[in-house]
């Protein structure tokens, strides 16, 4: 362990010299200083105390027979005192005494008993043994107090779920590390350049939009050649610097906290693990949110590229992740045009993953297939149960169709453990009643549910992303959302205000699709 070069080094360390006899106050303090410590005189016990709870204060010298209270009692208080309880107290005693008073000085919490006369060299020597015990001790408190902090702040940064969040667990951990203000930049995975600053621990650290140029003349000021993690003092000398690379290739993570804070070796070390482990997270964060990107663009590329026009029928569907850095899901529509008569579709593979955006593509086109073959609804479900269960067995799947004939409005409806289609109309809206086991467990399948949908009636096929939520019964959803709709609302009115209204808090992926006979 490294030396802590902060305050309590010999020359600077402050001393607290209480005696009521200024003779004997002045010639102690003038032994201190002429060593080069820095000392602070009182009287009384009172006003020793007084000092204590406003001054920076590093150890007491404390004669025992004090006008108002005695020395031990002064003592008492100094340590029990949590903020200074670890100062060194030694008791100085002008008078003679005996082999109990000095047990009694000692037992109370002083660190040292001194009689007068005092040599001037045993003084300073005692002094000098006693600031050297406070100060390895003080420092290993305070890297262990920091230690702390900086696992609690790498927790909090790996546990983010936003590269915003990222920024902010560093730059609120940097603060609270080294008691101060604090500001973190770098670069999101798109080149955004983005900055968390905070001026007091005790305060959120604000995110901003930066720019490109701020985080190059970091980048400048502490020198190009740099290309692996180092702390850097600023050349105001304010501030300091921890760059970390997490990847050549990419924009560094720059730290900056109070020159101040940094009084050692050890804290120079710890802001270099905060600027590595602040790069790891960043990096990562990067990584995920790229092979996010890409898997939500092929899982679009697998959704309806537009709706199919149909004169009679008026139709709109939406699908929405369930957050910028959610695993993506299986949730999707399909509208296929069978000539006269339409297959709509809305359906769920179970899990979040590529490997159920895939089967979901598998699905969604083994779908259309046999549509155009000619199938009806339970046969098209029949077909597909089989084609999971002999490609993917492990792969369950909830799907609801939906074949119309836009002219007359005949509609048959097959499901497949997914939520029924909602209907809605001037004389309010209502679930189909229909079920059927889901796909790819081979379980024998009800008849088609054949209807007459009116002009006007209004269809709302939905998956469950849009109204299951953790800890609440989906019954009470699929009534929220059964109240919510109005039968003549625009469409894409309508589509937009039901994700405005339950997707922000949504857990999983959002499909919808809603149609109504002109």
């Amino acid at each position: 362990m490294s030396s802590p070069e902060d305050d309590t080094t010999a020359g600077r360390a402050s001393i607290l010299v209480v005696d009521d006899l200024e003779a004997s106050r002045y010639l102690t303090s003038s032994w201190l200083r002429r060593n080069g410590y820095r000392v602070t005189e009182a009287r009384t016990g009172r006003e020793a105390l007084d000092v204590l709870a406003t001054d920076e204060l590093d150890m007491v010298l404390l004669d025992v027979n004090l006008p108002d209270m005695s020395g031990f009692e002064v003592c008492e208080r100094v340590k029990g005192d949590p903020r200074t309880a670890a100062m060194p107290v030694i008791h100085i005693s002008a008078t003679a005494i005996e082999v109990e008073d000095r047990t009694t000085g000692l037992d109370r919490g002083a660190d040292g008993y001194l009689v007068e006369p005092v040599d001037p060299g045993e003084l300073v020597a005692t002094v000098e043994a006693a600031l050297r015990y406070y100060r390895a001790r003080s420092h290993a408190e305070r890297l262990a107090l920091r230690l702390g902090r900086l696992t609690r702040a790498t927790l909090a940064m790996n546990s983010a779920r936003t590269f915003d969040d990222v920024l902010v667990a560093a730059a609120a951990g940097a603060a609270t590390i080294f008691e101060g203000p604090a500001s973190v930049v770098s670069a999101s995975h798109r080149g955004l350049v983005r900055s968390a600053t905070t001026d007091d621990p005790a305060e959120p650290p604000a995110v901003r939009a930066d720019t490109l140029r701020a985080l190059e003349q970091v980048t400048k000021e502490v020198g190009d050649g740099a290309t692996a993690s180092a702390v850097f003092p600023t050349p105001d000398g304010l501030s300091t610097v921890t760059l970390a690379y997490p990847n050549p290739s990419q924009l560094p993570v720059a730290i900056t906290v109070a020159a101040r804070s940094i009084r050692s070796e050890d804290d120079r070390n710890l802001l270099l693990q905060l600027g590595q482990a602040t790069a790891l997270a960043c990096e990562a964060m990067r990584t995920f949110s790229e092979e996010h990107q890409l898997a939500l663009t092929l899982q679009r590329s697998l959704l309806p590229r537009e709706l199919p026009a149909r004169p009679e029928l008026e139709m709109a569907a939406r699908y929405a992740p369930a957050s910028d850095n959610a695993e993506i899901g299986g949730d999707f529509y399909e509208v296929s045009d069978l000539g006269g008569r339409l297959l709509i579709a809305v359906g769920d593979v179970v899990g979040h993953s590529i490997e159920a955006a895939t089967v979901m593509g598998e699905v969604r086109h083994a779908l259309r297939a046999y549509a155009v073959e000619g199938h009806g609804p339970v046969e098209i479900l029949h077909r597909l149960d089989a084609m999971l269960r002999r490609y993917h067995p492990r792969s369950l799947t909830t799907l609801c169709l939906v074949v119309i004939d836009p002219a007359s409005g005949a509609v048959e409806i097959a499901n497949a453990g997914h939520i029924p289609p909602l209907l809605a109309d001037a004389t309010g809206a209502r679930y189909v009643e229909i079920a059927g086991p889901l796909l790819g467990i081979g379980l024998p399948r009800p008849p088609a549910t054949e209807l007459t949908v009116a002009p006007g009636t209004l269809v709302l096929l939905v998956t469950d992303g849009l109204i299951e939520r953790r800890g609440i019964v989906i019954d009470d959803g699929m009534e929220s959302l059964r109240t919510a709709v109005v039968h003549d609302a625009d469409l894409e009115t309508l589509c937009d205000q039901l994700l405005e209204r339950f997707g922000e808090a949504a857990e999983d992926d959002i499909a919808l699709l809603a149609f109504r006979r002109r």
